[in-house]
């Protein structure tokens, strides 16, 4: 016999079916790139289509352009232009015709893609802090193939062996805290001459955000160049601060309030001598107004926080926790979604298949949204991992022909996408650790710079 908890959660869920079932297509409408990004009149591989087989490869790490054509053949989706060799089901096998789309595709399409995904699930749900919109903000790097191109515009690392011959890119994020949604990652080199830092990356995450938004970030970002460029972007910070940093502006800072472990000061920040040398753009003026929150969290953990924000002290440190989420949603796209092992054999390519990596990553995003609606959940209480399982398994895996094959399916993997749940631990805390290096199996020599050209 059905419990009270399954008919309220049959009810809702008939009610809203076709609302939710929507919402996929509507996240990925292909088809309006298209216009935007036209091909010959003759083309099967159109923008769309690419898009398409480009999210499955990413959904699937481990499916080759072989795999991603013949699942092309076996779905024939709708997306699929009227075209002499779809309608007579002679279109080749052979994947010389998509690698060739690929290549052609350009990245603005991809980027602007992710953009609408993102978007689209931000939008779907309210602000989750006082009326604004929280946006983690984290780095990461991920290794490349050994090409001559990648190792050009990202230097491996060195040692004391020599060079390696692994390209190294640095990449920033911003994640949405509501959802998890990420949005397009800005990237540059890790090592070389060329190399980025992660505080100059920023600026591109910034310009996605919603005006008003508040930004997060941890001891890194803590500096004023940072939190300058927040300032004039109309976005509020909350950053983690060095102990030596926040020392140097407290001892010009006002103290407002304190209590039993917390004190607040107020601070005019400018930016240093040495900070005005490296950002000579600085106006003469430049400042930012800020609130210096001192909390010990516990003998071992004081939190050093800096905002613009109005929260107090406690408040400020609550919503810090948040931060760690970041850590999680970082990993998910890494390791989950496989995106550390990227293969591409360009610069250009690895920006598409980048980029794509977060379109996939959004979708599984999204459908864990959906499941947590139909049980009154957070998203996040549900596993990011085991519901991307069940999308897999229940969704990708199998070829449906029509609608009403699709509703099933889809009906049935958020059913089952409601029990990927974490587990309910109250009141255990675990201390961070830093993992080991993963153990290298043989030491490098330097070996002669294929990249410098003969003379």
């Amino acid at each position: 016999m059905p419990t009270e908890h399954q008919n309220s959660f049959d009810a809702g869920w008939n009610a809203n079916f076709d609302e939710v079932f929507s919402t996929l297509p509507e996240l990925i409408n292909f088809p309006e790139f298209d216009g935007l990004y036209p091909a010959a009149d003759n083309a099967v591989y159109t923008t769309s289509v690419v898009l398409w087989m480009l999210t499955y490869q990413r959904l699937s790490p481990d499916s080759t352009l072989e795999a991603a054509v013949k699942r092309l053949a076996q779905d024939n989706p709708v997306l699929l232009p009227k075209n002499k060799r779809v309608s007579d089901a002679t279109l080749s096998k052979n994947t010389s015709g998509y690698s060739r789309a690929r290549s052609r595709l350009p990245e603005d399409a991809t980027t602007q893609f992710v953009a609408r995904v993102s978007q689209s699930i931000i939008e779907a749900s309210p602000p989750s802090h006082h009326g604004r919109r929280l946006f983690l903000i984290d780095s990461t790097t991920i290794t490349l193939a050994p090409e001559e191109e990648l190792q050009e515009r990202y230097p491996p690392a060195t040692n004391q062996y020599g060079e390696g011959v692994w390209p190294v890119a640095q990449l920033v994020v911003a994640h949405e805290i509501a959802r998890g949604a990420a949005m397009n990652p800005s990237q540059g080199a890790m090592y070389g001459e060329k190399a980025v830092s992660e505080t100059a990356l920023i600026g591109e995450c910034l310009e996605q955000l919603p005006q008003g938004s508040i930004v997060m970030a941890d001891a890194g970002y803590g500096i004023f160049s940072v939190a300058h460029q927040i300032h004039e972007r109309g976005l509020e910070f909350l950053l983690r601060m060095t102990k030596a940093r926040f020392g140097s502006l407290r001892r010009k800072a006002t103290l407002v309030d304190s209590g039993e472990n917390w004190s607040t000061w107020s601070h005019r920040w400018t930016p240093s001598a040495k900070e005005r040398k490296t950002h000579p753009e600085f106006a003469d003026d430049a400042a930012v107004d800020v609130y210096l929150h001192e909390i010990t969290v516990t003998p071992k953990l004081t939190l050093l926080l800096c905002t613009t924000g109005s929260d107090t002290a406690e408040e400020a440190a609550e919503l810090y926790k948040k931060r760690y989420d970041d850590e999680v949603d970082i990993r998910n796209i890494k390791v989950v979604l496989d995106t550390e092992n990227i293969r591409a054999r360009s610069v250009s390519m690895f920006h598409k298949e980048l980029f794509m990596s977060m379109v996939g990553y959004n979708l599984v995003v999204q459908f864990r949204r959906q499941a947590a609606q139909c049980i009154k959940e957070s998203p996040r209480r549900l596993s990011f991992k085991r519901v991307w399982t069940t999308f897999r398994t229940f969704l990708l895996s199998q070829t449906f022909t029509e609608p009403a094959e699709w509703r099933a399916a889809y009906d049935r993997a958020l059913k089952y996408a409601t029990q990927d749940k974490l587990p309910n631990r109250p009141g255990q805390s675990y201390p961070r650790a830093a993992y080991q290096r993963r153990p290298k199996s043989q030491q490098y020599e330097k070996r002669e710079d294929r990249r410098k050209k003969p003379k």
